[in-house]
């Protein structure tokens, strides 16, 4: 996916009010999953991104136990300036959902599986 593709899906998703504060949320939402994501399915999932994203993805924070989608949400918000809990779940949720689609069906759901449980809302792809 293109660079400004991706960050116009995210902007649209986020109703963000400039294209900056969808790039500030994507590149902290990327390199926190990028922290729970290994081998494979980590480097399919950069393979679809833009390049700059890709390499924060690949390059991520360091993770010391998988965090749930409760504190990933919390991780977030200490990590974007003035975020609460619930606008860093709008983040957060804005930036997975994008790269769910750019990954497609098969590749989320093997994100999924490496991931706690809980994480299929976030990416907007609930468990049926």
């Amino acid at each position: 996916m293109r660079w400004d593709a991706f960050l116009t899906q995210v902007q649209e998703r986020g109703e963000y009010p400039t294209p900056q504060e969808a790039e500030r949320s994507a590149r902290t939402v990327l390199a926190l999953l990028g922290a729970h994501l290994v081998g494979q399915v980590r480097a399919e999932l950069a393979a679809r991104l833009p390049e700059t994203f890709a390499v924060i993805l690949l390059n991520p924070l360091q993770a010391t136990e998988p965090l749930s989608p409760e504190r990933f949400v919390r991780a977030t918000a200490a990590w974007i300036e003035g975020a609460t809990e619930q606008t860093a779940a709008w983040d957060v949720s804005a930036v997975l959902s994008v790269a769910a689609d750019a990954a497609g069906e098969d590749l989320t759901h093997r994100i999924l599986l490496q991931l706690p449980p809980g994480y299929d809302l976030l990416f907007g792809h609930p468990e049926t």
